[in-house]
């Protein structure tokens, strides 16, 4: 959610690996109490979380030799057509599983909401979003153009959470029209001091291809609390 310039980012990182990368061949291990040494276990984390959620396989002996190669100013140990060659080859069989997996999705997917809908304190609108209602709220829904305040927990239909504002202790704030159709349209549906479940098609979430933790073709559940209208 955060922009900035990427160029100017990038250069920070490359700092952050190179002050990383020498006090890995200096010391032999990682020293997590500096500032700089919790910035590139950060980044570290991110990109393992990136790479696992994609399904790639990353061997970490090879990874770490080339970050060191390429501060030390090392020549490349492999040549670049063979490097090519295998992100070709990965890259094709990652979209052949991403495909299968987006497909077997869409089928559970279709599966949950029908027996979701069938609960009795399930309501269904013209869209097709479902909601529950966990606790009704009082005085004036939102609109499309409105800054709300919620508390949030979003998990997939095998319950796996991917992602809570009530785990990093901190409401969110956003416009309405800056957030996936099923959020845009379920918030209007409360009023502040409310609660809600939303159980979001993929139409009304991300889609065919999905976004980071969330595979394609993802139903998503979220159990959402309007706190406060801007």
């Amino acid at each position: 959610m955060i922009k900035g310039d990427g160029m100017e980012a990038m250069h920070v990182v490359k700092k952050i690996l190179a002050v990383c990368v020498i006090s890995m061949i200096s010391c032999g291990s990682a020293n997590l109490d500096s500032d700089i040494s919790k910035v590139s276990y950060g980044i570290g984390l991110q990109f393992g979380n990136d790479m696992k959620n994609r399904g790639m396989e990353i061997d970490m002996k090879a990874f770490s030799q080339a970050v060191e190669d390429v501060f030390k100013g090392t020549e490349s140990r492999i040549p670049d057509d063979q490097i090519r060659a295998a992100f070709q080859k990965i890259s094709e069989e990652m979209m052949k599983k991403e495909m299968i997996r987006s497909e077997e999705n869409a089928k559970a997917g279709e599966e949950y909401l029908r027996k979701n809908k069938e609960k009795k304190d399930v309501k269904v609108t013209k869209s097709g979003l479902q909601y529950r209602v966990l606790k009704e709220g009082a005085g004036v829904p939102p609109v499309a153009t409105s800054l709300v305040k919620v508390h949030y927990r979003g998990t997939l239909i095998d319950g796996k959470e991917f992602d809570s504002s009530y785990k990093r202790k901190q409401p969110v704030e956003f416009k309405l029209n800056q957030v996936i159709p099923g959020w845009t349209e379920g918030l209007q549906l409360m009023k502040p001091g409310a609660k809600y479940e939303l159980t979001i098609p993929s139409s009304l979430g991300y889609g065919e291809k999905g976004n980071n933790a969330i595979p394609g073709n993802s139903v998503l559940v979220f159990e959402v609390e309007l706190l406060e209208i801007k």
